[in-house]
């Protein structure tokens, strides 16, 4: 496919006409020293053309609406429409954000109501909408548990321990609170080995960050006794959200005893997700870390007006310019009205699809956890491995059928890990075509693996050789 430099035929896209010259003339706005005397050089096509370029390119993208998109761990289920039309409505989408509290009542009342939505969904005892994505979220709540330390006196709380099965934003996020990283590893059920634990608890551990279920897709069964243990040590739990989508009305992160939580607004409450964003990562906190929390918070004052509350003295400040991103905010909120109590519907769903991809595909496949999954499960292609196809060869050929491959080689504990999660939005009918796709390829791999190694071939760009693409990059557009 050419560039659009390339198509450029020298066409004007759009003329003002006369009529606009005296308005638009840059002189008059800016100083002639500053304007470019010579030709830019961007692309001269007609609207149609530069129209038809930007469909073709839009064609050529995988996204949720083309096909089945079980990528483990993120969550990529359907987003509502109607969510995309309140986003945009002229009151949201034009509002400037220094506007003052009394012209944005509408958007602070809704804010503060997704607060308490989100206060009820969790738990917790007070949240901000701040952070702009998950990680941003972790990062907010550790910087919210070493304050708290500070503020205590509890200098010496320098360690936070992580599972060998955690995001890999986990570890990153702590240690840029500067906190030291200990890892706990996983007993043979894939869960946190609670007497390995008991050995690295003594006053330096600060906190523990956990995801339940955890990456592997399995809930952590012995989760009550891990936060007695770490209460009873003085340090804190933080619950990473990012597979919230698993228990959502089932359970929450304050009756598993934690202590922070962030939430992916982007994954769970429905909001496009992928290409690096917009996010939406709102930290929840028991009560008695609420004034460490980012400012400003937004708060409903007796008149019942709705403010942005500056004044909290032990903040640890602004963790991101403005208020994170409101659009997400208003899709979240939409979501969560529009389900209600079918949120619990929702996760019982995503459960039930998980498991039964998982039953019927663990034959074919090695599963190094054979227990219940939870949202999302891990197989292994250590036997394909064996048979001359790795993983990323399974996923390249799962392409071919429009499926959008699963998260590999992650979580690292789990060799050749193939990561799959079909969320609560899918039909038995789009299931059961995935998993005869999958047992098709493992038959492939079987018979003639070499054929399966030519994949993607139906694909805009196909099999490429990786080792070049990787050691000499074409990323530069020479005219």
């Amino acid at each position: 496919m050419k560039t659009i430099f390339e198509k450029s035929t020298g066409v004007c896209g759009v003329e003002l006409g006369d009529d606009y010259s005296d308005v638009c003339a840059l002189e008059n706005v800016i100083p002639k020293s500053l304007l470019r005397e010579g030709s830019i050089g961007l692309p001269q096509l007609s609207e149609l053309e530069v129209m038809r370029h930007y469909k073709e390119l839009s064609d050529r993208n995988f996204c949720i609406e083309k096909g089945f998109y079980p990528l483990g761990s993120c969550t990529m289920k359907y987003n509502p429409k109607v969510n995309e039309f309140l986003a945009s409505l002229e009151g949201f989408s034009n509002l400037h954000p220094l506007q003052a509290d009394e012209d944005s009542q509408g958007a602070l009342e809704l804010m503060y109501n997704l607060q308490e939505k989100l206060q009820y969904i969790t738990g917790m005892d007070a949240v901000t909408l701040q952070p702009a994505a998950g990680a941003h979220g972790e990062l907010t709540g550790m910087m919210v548990i070493k304050k708290y330390f500070e503020d205590k006196g509890e200098l010496n709380r320098t360690k936070v321990i992580i599972p060998d099965s955690a995001h890999g934003t986990n570890p990153a996020s702590a240690k840029m609170c500067g906190f030291d990283i200990v890892e706990v590893k996983s007993n043979e059920r894939g869960q946190v080995d609670v007497e390995v634990l008991k050995t690295l608890l003594d006053d330096s551990v600060a906190a523990i960050m956990m995801t339940n279920p955890n990456t592997l897709g399995i809930f952590e069964e012995q989760v009550l006794e891990i936060s007695d243990l770490m209460h009873k040590n003085g340090s804190l739990l933080y619950y990473d959200g990012a597979n919230f989508n698993a228990i959502m009305g089932w359970t929450n992160p304050a009756l598993m005893g934690f202590d922070v939580v962030h939430l992916n607004l982007h994954k769970t409450f429905a909001t496009p997700h992928g290409g690096g964003g917009p996010g939406a990562g709102p930290v929840g906190v028991v009560a008695k870390l609420k004034e460490y929390l980012p400012v400003p918070i937004i708060e409903k004052n007796k008149d019942g007006k709705y403010i942005r509350n500056y004044n909290l003295p032990k903040s640890i400040g602004k963790v991101r310019s403005f208020y994170g991103n409101f659009g997400v905010l208003v899709r979240a909120y939409a979501y969560i009205l529009m389900m209600g109590t079918n949120l619990k519907l929702a996760s019982a769903d995503a459960v039930l699809n998980a498991n039964y991809i998982k039953e019927k595909l663990k034959g074919a496949y090695d599963l190094p956890y054979d227990e219940p999954c939870m949202h999302e499960f891990v197989l292994s292609g250590e036997k394909q491995h064996h048979q001359g196809v790795s993983t990323l060869g399974i996923a390249k050929r799962l392409m071919d059928s429009n499926y959008h491959p699963p998260t590999v080689y992650f979580p690292l504990i789990v060799h050749e890990a193939i990561m799959i999660e079909p969320t609560e939005s899918e039909s038995k009918e789009v299931l059961d075509g995935f998993i005869e796709t999958m047992l098709k390829i493992a038959k492939e791999i079987e018979e003639n693996p070499a054929e399966v190694l030519k994949s993607p071939r139906t694909t805009p760009i196909k099999k490429v050789d990786e080792t070049l693409a990787a050691r000499q990059p074409n990323l530069v557009y020479k005219d």
